[in-house]
């Protein structure tokens, strides 16, 4: 029995489903949900007008496929919740849905439960909106303790690096290794893991472009990310949400000459490790609601339990966004444009007992199924509701895998995460004779722009807290100018400029370091570039890792560079003479990470150039 409401629209919404489930059978078999997976009337509503849309644009022949395939997705969504608990607890896995007994579990259960099973019928929603609309996305993830449900689902649809797909696979075999090595903590004879799983995304996750482990980053990153005509879907955390000032900037950053289609959805579980979010605490989404609005975005209320909710709005905005890119080559779009931003309400790891508790962040259950038989009861009982019969399963993973049918690459291989490397117009520098007194960082600036005029196709990025001419980078001010929505008159302000000026050093180091299909530079007081230290090992040691298993980072190095440093700033007090950064990264191996200390004009432009001729590596320039 649906809830009593005093809202016309409400039953509106309500009538037009029923009416739906009437006149359609393909509708009515989806409408009624699957397992944990159920469908509100108005996510029902907003599902048959999308139906209705894709045969119109001739996407799909008729209603019934769209149906057909959303409830695969239930299938998919079921069978993968039921294997992340699995992850967690279980070390064998068995297809016919039997109930285990206590030596099928591990002794010492790990993994982050409750926020896994949450991302699961999101990334399903991802896999579900590509494949209805015949487009293969890119995907982020700010959480990466929630890799299980990537993982989890790669394994199930056949989407795997080759390290993965060497192990792991849809037979009881192929699951059982997966779940033994989660958490596993063996390491080989060389003292490396044995296992290709990890407990946040790697460079074995198949797509995955960022480790996850710095909450807050990817709400700095996703605007940066995707170049003109591609688009990319971020899943964001309301835990991350305080963590990093600056991701409710995204609308003064985006333009549609340079940038590609942000998908920003939040998943909105109410929950931290042990108390509710602080988002929770103020008035939950009815008060981000109000933010988003403040902050130019358009709030839009999705289902966080229901894949078919996450795949009609990644639909809805895509098709919103491309609008807004058309309208902006006629010149008919006023900037900042009101970026829409989906934020799916859920319960904390929903869909298995103990969601909603201080303890499902990690494991949910009340003791350990291996030796606890209350536990072991309760992991039977929620596995035994997402079980799926393994033909049934089959059958969902076929109707989603339609790439050859519509032409498109896997979700592994989407467009962030099979860039190719570009070599970049590396100019010989205009040599200055020994003994001219000139500024090393005035090389940099002198350099930096002949790079940007001789490669007009990578975007260039610069990120800047503050103080860009005081600090004698005054050039590239002048070249690529300020990003402003509003530009002051006489000023360094362009509608499009490339210099991202915050004074936030982790949003505009963001700003660079996302820019990985362009030209990146990134001054700051030496004092203050501590702050970028997260950032910078986040991608110096995903970097490093995609080395040793032999992959190619495609990324241009990025420069970062340290003015006002600590040998030279005796005006300031001594909170301004540290030289933090640039010694921690002097620690890091010099294969990702280099520090140099250019002498004059012509060892800084010596520097910058080596610097724009390799790859997957941050270079600090102390000057």
């Amino acid at each position: 029995m649906s809830v009593p409401s005093d809202n016309p629209q409400v039953h509106e919404i309500r009538a037009r489903a029923v009416r739906f489930g009437e006149l359609d059978p393909a509708f009515a078999r989806w409408a009624a949900g699957y397992g944990a997976i159920f469908h509100t009337p108005e996510t029902q509503v907003r599902v048959f007008d999308l139906a209705e849309r894709l045969v119109t644009e001739r996407r799909v022949a008729e209603r019934a496929q769209v149906f057909d395939m959303l409830h695969a997705a239930d299938l998919i969504t079921n069978a993968g919740m039921w294997l992340v608990a699995h992850m967690s607890y279980a070390k064998r896995v068995y297809l016919d849905g039997r109930d285990l007994e206590s030596d099928d579990f591990k002794e010492h259960p790990e993994g982050h439960t409750g926020g896994a099973l949450n991302m699961v019928p999101a990334y399903v929603g991802y896999f579900v909106a590509n494949a209805l609309s015949g487009t293969t996305r890119s995907w982020l993830m700010g959480q990466g303790h929630c890799v299980a449900a990537i993982d989890a689902l790669n394994v199930l649809m056949d989407n795997m690096y080759e390290r993965h797909a060497a192990r792991y696979a849809l037979t009881e075999e192929g699951l059982s290794n997966l779940v033994r090595d989660f958490y596993s903590y063996e390491i080989t004879a060389s003292g490396r893991p044995r296992s290709p799983l990890g407990s946040h995304v790697g460079p074995d996750t198949a797509g995955g472009l960022m480790e996850g482990g710095y909450l807050g980053f990817a709400e700095l990153y996703y605007v940066h990310m995707p170049l003109p005509g591609e688009e990319l879907v971020t899943f964001l955390s309301d835990g991350a949400f305080e963590e990093q000032r600056g991701s409710d900037w995204v609308p003064r950053w985006w333009r549609a000459s340079d940038c590609g289609i942000p998908i920003p959805i939040m998943i909105a579980n109410g929950r931290r490790i042990d108390q509710r979010t602080t988002m929770s605490q103020e008035g939950g989404v009815e008060w981000f609601r109000k933010h988003l609005n403040l902050n130019g975005f358009t709030p839009v209320n999705l289902d966080g339990r229901d894949p078919a909710s996450f795949a009609w709005h990644i639909i809805q905005v895509s098709n919103a966004m491309s609008g807004c890119v058309r309208a902006a080559k006629r010149g008919e779009v006023r900037y900042p444009v009101r970026i829409p931003y989906g934020i799916a309400e859920t319960e904390k790891g929903y869909g298995f007992p103990g969601a909603g508790t201080n303890q499902a962040h990690n494991l949910p259950l009340e003791g350990t199924p291996a030796q606890n038989s209350a536990a072991r009861i309760a992991f039977n009982q929620g596995a035994r509701r997402l079980w799926v019969p393994f033909v049934e399963l089959e059958a969902a993973v076929r109707k989603l895998n339609n790439h050859q049918d519509t032409k498109r690459p896997k979700e592994r291989d989407h467009p962030l995460a099979s860039r190719r490397r570009v070599v970049v117009d590396a100019p010989a520098p205009g040599w200055r004779a020994p003994g001219e007194r000139l500024a090393p960082v005035a090389g940099i600036d002198d350099y930096f722009c002949t790079v940007v005029r001789a490669n007009p196709g990578l975007r260039p990025r610069v990120g800047n807290p503050d103080e860009l001419r005081s600090n004698r980078l005054g050039d590239t001010l002048d070249l690529l100018k300020h990003r402003v929505t509003a530009p002051e008159a006489g000023v360094a302000e362009d509608l499009h400029g490339a210099v991202i000026t915050a004074l936030n050093e982790e949003a505009v180091i963001a700003a660079a370091l996302a820019n990985k299909g362009g030209l990146n530079l990134v001054a700051s007081y030496e004092a203050f570039a501590v702050k970028m230290l997260g950032a910078i090992r986040q991608e110096i040691i995903f970097s490093r890792r995609q080395r040793e298993l032999g992959m190619k980072p495609s990324w241009v190095s990025v420069a970062v560079v340290l003015t006002s440093h600590t040998w030279e700033n005796g005006k300031n007090e001594q909170s301004h003479q540290d030289p933090t950064l640039c010694e921690a990264l002097m620690g890091e191996m010099s294969d990702v990470s280099r520090v140099v200390f250019p002498v004059d004009w012509n060892t800084s432009a010596a520097g910058l150039r080596e610097a724009y001729g390799e790859y997957g590596t941050i270079w600090t320039f102390v000057v």
